[in-house]
C-alpha cells in the first residue's frame, strides 16, 4: 500500500468510513505486533500494546500530518512511545530482558517468532544493551528503518543517530561474542589477541 492509498484511506475514515481503518490494520497489524514483541518480550504484552497502538492511531488520527513524516514513521513512533511508556510502568527500563523466556510462554507464535528472528546468544547480547539501544537495532536491523525515519519516530538527529548505531552495534558484537564463549580477549582490544590469532 502506498502513501497516495494510505491517505485516501485515512481521508475516508475521517469522513465517516471508519470500518475502512481496517484496511490500514491489515497491512501494519503483524509489523507493529513484532515491534512490539521485540521490545517488550512477552506474547500477551505485545498483544495488547499493539491493540493499543491501533486505538490511539484510530483516535489521533486528524493529527496526523503526512507533510511532516509518513505514516509508517508516525505509526512507528507511536508504537515506539506506547511500549516505553509501559516499560516504564513496569518500572523495569534499566532491566528489561530483550527476551523474557519462560516454558508457559512459548507457545507457537512465540516460537516461530524465535525461531525467524533470534537465538539465544542475541537475546543474550541483547539484554545488555539499554531499551533506546535495542529500540534503535530494532528499527535500523529487523524494521529496516532509513536513518531519516528513525529521527522522525524518536525525535532525533539523524546524524547522532547514526553514530549512536555504529557505538551500538560494537557493543552489541562484544556481548554476543561473550555469549557465544568466544570472550571478550577474542575482540583484540589490546589484549593478546594478535597473538593468539598468529
Amino acid at each position: 500500500m502506498n502513501d497516495t492509498e494510505i491517505n485516501q484511506i485515512i481521508a475516508d475514515v475521517l469522513d465517516g468510513e471508519i470500518e475502512k481503518f481496517e484496511k490500514i490494520m491489515k497491512v501494519y497489524q503483524k509489523p507493529i505486533f513484532l515491534y512490539c514483541y521485540h521490545m517488550l518480550g512477552k506474547h500477551d504484552e505485545a498483544e495488547d500494546n499493539a491493540q493499543e497502538v491501533f486505538l490511539k492511531t484510530f483516535r489521533n488520527l486528524r493529527k496526523y500530518t503526512q507533510y511532516e513524516m509518513g505514516f509508517s514513521a508516525w505509526l512507528y513512533k507511536i508504537a515506539y512511545h506506547q511500549c516505553i511508556d509501559f516499560i516504564r510502568r513496569r518500572k523495569l527500563v534499566k532491566y528489561l530482558p530483550f527476551f523474557y523466556r519462560d516454558d508457559k510462554d512459548n507457545n507457537d507464535v512465540d516460537m516461530h517468532i524465535e525461531a525467524n528472528y533470534f537465538d539465544e546468544s542475541v537475546h543474550q547480547a541483547m539484554t545488555k544493551l539499554s531499551a533506546e539501544e535495542r529500540n534503535l537495532l530494532i528499527l535500523r536491523c529487523i524494521e529496516d528503518k532509513s536513518y531519516q525515519e528513525i529521527g522522525l519516530i524518536l525525535g532525533k538527529n539523524s546524524a547522532s543517530l547514526r553514530k549512536k548505531y555504529e557505538r551500538t552495534s560494537a557493543k552489541f558484537r562484544k556481548y554476543y561474542a561473550q555469549a557465544k564463549g568466544r570472550g571478550v580477549y577474542e575482540y583484540g582490544e589490546g589484549s593478546g589477541f594478535e597473538k593468539t590469532v598468529w
